[in-house]
C-alpha cells in the first residue's frame, strides 16, 4: 500500500492536474454551457471511463519496469520531473489557453454519444497516458507490497479527485463563467498558482532519492 504521506502529496498533484485547462475541462465545461448539466455530467462518466483505460495500461506498464528494469526508475523519475516543468511552462507563457469558461458553440449530442465523446476525448488525451507512466512511479515503492497494487490505489485516488472537481465545475459553469469574465485577472493568478506548484513538485521528484 502507498503511505499515507505519499498519497495526500499525489492527491495534491493530481489536484493541481485537474485544475490545469486541458481537453478534458475544456469539453466538459463547454458541454455543460452548451447543453446544460445533464449533458456534463454524462461526459464525465465518459472521462471517468477513459481513466480506467490509462490507470490499467500505466499498472500494467509500471509493474513491467520495475520487475525487469529496476534502473528504469531513474529514467521515469526524470521524465516525470521533466513533464512537471513543461506544464508548469504550459500554465504560465504568454499566449497560453485561454479560459475554458470562454462560451463554445456545440451541437446538442444524445447520451450516449456525450458519453463516447467523453470516453474518447480522455482515452485518446497522450498528456494522460504520459502523467500516469511519468508520475506514478514517483510515489510507488516495491517495498511496500504490489507494485501493480499500489498503482492501482494510485489511479483510484486520481479518479476520485479528478471526478469531484470536475462535478464541481460542470454544475457551476455558469456561474463560473460569469464570474471569470467580471474577473479575468484571476485567470492569471490561477495560471501561475498553478505554474508554481507545478514546478515544486517537479523539484521535488528530481530530488526524490527514496529509491536510489
Amino acid at each position: 500500500m502507498v503511505s499515507s504521506n505519499e498519497l495526500a502529496l499525489f492527491a495534491l498533484a493530481a489536484l493541481v492536474m485537474v485544475l490545469t485547462p486541458g481537453p478534458n475541462m475544456i469539453y466538459l465545461v463547454s458541454r455543460s454551457l452548451c447543453q446544460g448539466r445533464k449533458a456534463g455530467v454524462t461526459s464525465l462518466f465518459g472521462v471517468a471511463a477513459g481513466f480506467l483505460v490509462h490507470m490499467f495500461a500505466a499498472a500494467i506498464g509500471i509493474t513491467a519496469v520495475f520487475m525487469a528494469i529496476p534502473l528504469a526508475y531513474e529514467l521515469l523519475k526524470w521524465a516525470g520531473a521533466v513533464y512537471l516543468l513543461w506544464l508548469a511552462w504550459q500554465a504560465i507563457k504568454p499566449g497560453s489557453k485561454s479560459s475554458p469558461f470562454e462560451p463554445r458553440e456545440l451541437a446538442a449530442d444524445s447520451p450516449l454519444k456525450l458519453f463516447v465523446m467523453g470516453f474518447l476525448t480522455n482515452a485518446l488525451n497522450p498528456k494522460i497516458a504520459v502523467f500516469y507512466l511519468s508520475v506514478f512511479p514517483q510515489f510507488i515503492n516495491p517495498e511496500n507490497g504490489s507494485v501493480f497494487g499500489q498503482s492501482i490505489e494510485l489511479g483510484l485516488v486520481q479518479i476520485v479527485v479528478s471526478f469531484s472537481v470536475n462535478l464541481t465545475l460542470i454544475l457551476s459553469a455558469a456561474r463560473l463563467a460569469a464570474w471569470f469574465a467580471r474577473n479575468p485577472l484571476w485567470l492569471v493568478v490561477q495560471r501561475w498558482v498553478m505554474g508554481f506548484v507545478l514546478a515544486a513538485l517537479a523539484v521535488r521528484l528530481a530530488l526524490d532519492s527514496r529509491r536510489n
